[in-house]
């Protein structure tokens, strides 16, 4: 039985730990370099499958080194690899610039990933018919986006949408997000006018069409909103070493709950709890923790 599906993106993340960021023109000396995997795909599905959820992959993978490395990686992390196509293109790739005080600069060349077309969704949905959640995220084409959320909602799939990076969404496809995810950043771009904090733009994408709303809010936590109101889940004080991935950790973590039958703001609760732990070691899927050790922070306060 599939708990959670997740439609995405695959990358091979080039990690370098820089003093600060370059300005134009700069060349920065920084650390060895390192290879992660990651995309938001992938780090969600790993995510949800760290938390608990049996959880599917349909993403495309290059048939080339990255693309066996993230295989291997998935694997180890107990995410099902039934709906990945491997595609005669190399596998994406993401540049990552980290600075001293753990955030990231991001760059994706999208590789094998702008191959994951409709005709490759629908070759897989006969595998997600126990699947309670979908998930998917905005690094694959917009048709393919569509087309799941839509496919999943006609099936009674829960739809789990982290506007990431954002773009505009067609009212359709807002319809069924439950919830869209978003930052402060992704919230603006999708509202498209401006809104009274983080409350104001919680309530103007309720009104746009969502069903419900996630915004997060890094080391602050997590606002979210839906019919029942707007309510705010605390961050946690953590020792950040490295953003990357922690975002996806909150995506992943959220839609594992969610399948397993949490109400919203339990789910949220847990989502806090697991990024929190991630930005405490380096990498994304690398620095995502287990179940227990999650439930393990939540119950220490």
């Amino acid at each position: 039985m599939t708990d959670v599906v997740v439609v995405g993106s695959a990358n091979a993340d080039l990690v370098v730990e820089v003093p600060r960021r370059p300005a134009g023109g700069e060349t920065l000396l920084g650390s060895d370099l390192v290879v992660h995997p990651g995309g938001k795909g992938a780090n969600q599905a790993a995510a949800s499958a760290r938390a608990g959820g049996a959880t599917r992959l349909v993403a495309c993978f290059g048939d080339d080194g990255n693309g066996a490395f993230l295989r291997e990686r998935l694997e180890a992390a107990d995410v099902d690899l039934g709906g990945v196509w491997m595609v005669d293109r190399p596998t994406g790739t993401a540049i990552i610039l980290v600075t001293p005080d753990g955030e990231n600069s991001i760059v994706v060349s999208p590789g094998a990933n702008g191959a994951l077309d409709v005709a490759a969704v629908e070759a897989d949905e006969s595998g997600w018919a126990d699947a309670r959640v979908l998930v998917l995220s905005m690094e694959i084409p917009a048709a393919t986006l569509d087309h799941a959320a839509a496919a999943a909602a006609a099936r009674g799939i829960r739809v789990v949408l982290n506007a990431a990076p954002a773009r505009p969404l067609p009212p359709e496809t807002l319809a069924v997000c439950d919830p869209l995810i978003v930052n402060e950043h992704e919230a603006r771009t999708l509202l498209g006018r401006e809104a009274d904090g983080f409350e104001g733009l919680a309530q103007g994408l309720l009104d746009a069409g969502a069903r419900s709303v996630v915004i997060t809010l890094g080391a602050d936590g997590a606002l979210f909103a839906d019919a029942g109101g707007i309510r705010r889940e605390p961050g946690r004080l953590v020792r950040v070493v490295d953003t990357t991935g922690a975002g996806d950790a909150f995506v992943g973590a959220t839609a594992c709950e969610l399948a397993r039958g949490a109400a919203l703001d339990e789910a949220v609760r847990f989502a806090v709890a697991m990024s929190a732990l991630t930005v405490g070691a380096r990498g994304a899927q690398s620095s995502y923790p287990d179940r227990s050790v999650v439930e393990r922070f939540l119950a220490a306060g």
